[in-house]
């Protein structure tokens, strides 16, 4: 038996890094899965991998309003329900400090960090506030919590999505609806690499052996579906943090 037998999961981003390990993690666990992205192509063969009868490739610009409620609605026609929401993808390009930001392309992170997470959530509450249950998981980041030089864009918006997991729990929490956030620490994904190249705050000087495994953040996302995480509703789950990671079950 999976631990998520019987449930059927939307995730963002789900073409690389965080998002595909979670969405082949939940497969794994007997859910059904919708794969968002922008990149088509890519997401049609993990869920080809994952079967036709696991899970669903939805393109899709999470900053657009339309295209989310869009891929809610395919998915809920096709699995017959949207029990958990997994609000993953994010970008951090481009980095830069603030008296050199391209106004643009700083905006550009805030539609999709942070209006892409109000989208996620604004698709999805009706959907699970009428069925009376669901789960909705953000992912965070300490760049929510501190400033990080050069990351205005991305400490600004995850400090957003932070507020909009909080607002969502407040609000929601009596309709049966269940909203936390993961904050992972450094991951071994693209993104990890884009902050090498940038050269730009310690971060950068990380080395690649000190990030996890994109498989860590995905298997405290399971464990995030359960109630033993029902003491974090509202708040920010920490992988950096070694009791958390002991329940989960993960160690160097």
């Amino acid at each position: 038996m999976g631990k998520l037998d019987g449930k059927v999961a939307l995730v963002t981003g789900a073409s690389r890094g965080i998002g595909e390990a979670t969405a082949r993690e939940f497969a794994a666990e007997g859910a059904k899965v919708a794969l968002l992205a922008r990149s088509g192509d890519v997401i049609a063969d993990i869920a080809g991998a994952l079967g036709a009868d696991n899970a669903i490739a939805i393109p899709c610009d999470i900053s657009r309003f339309w295209e989310v409620r869009a891929a809610v609605d395919a998915c809920v026609q096709t699995f017959g329900a949207l029990d958990i929401l997994v609000n993953n993808a994010g970008v951090i390009e481009p980095i830069s400090h603030l008296s050199d930001a391209d106004p643009d392309a700083w905006g550009q992170v805030i539609d999709i960090n942070l209006k892409g997470v109000f989208n996620g959530l604004r698709a999805a509450m009706p959907v699970m506030q009428a069925a009376g249950s669901g789960t909705i998981l953000n992912i965070s980041s300490g760049a929510a919590h501190g400033p990080v030089e050069g990351w205005s864009h991305y400490c600004a918006s995850k400090a957003g999505a932070f507020m909009l997991t909080r607002c969502a729990d407040k609000e929601a929490r009596e309709h049966g609806l269940r909203v936390m956030g993961l904050s992972p620490g450094t991951v071994a994904t693209e993104m990890q690499r884009e902050i090498k190249a940038s050269g730009v705050n310690p971060v950068s000087q990380l080395d690649w052996s000190e990030h996890i495994p994109p498989e860590w953040p995905a298997k405290a996302l399971v464990w995030m579906c359960g109630p033993e995480a029902d003491d974090y509703l509202g708040q920010d789950v920490s992988l950096r943090d070694e009791d958390i990671r002991a329940k989960i079950g993960l160690s160097r």
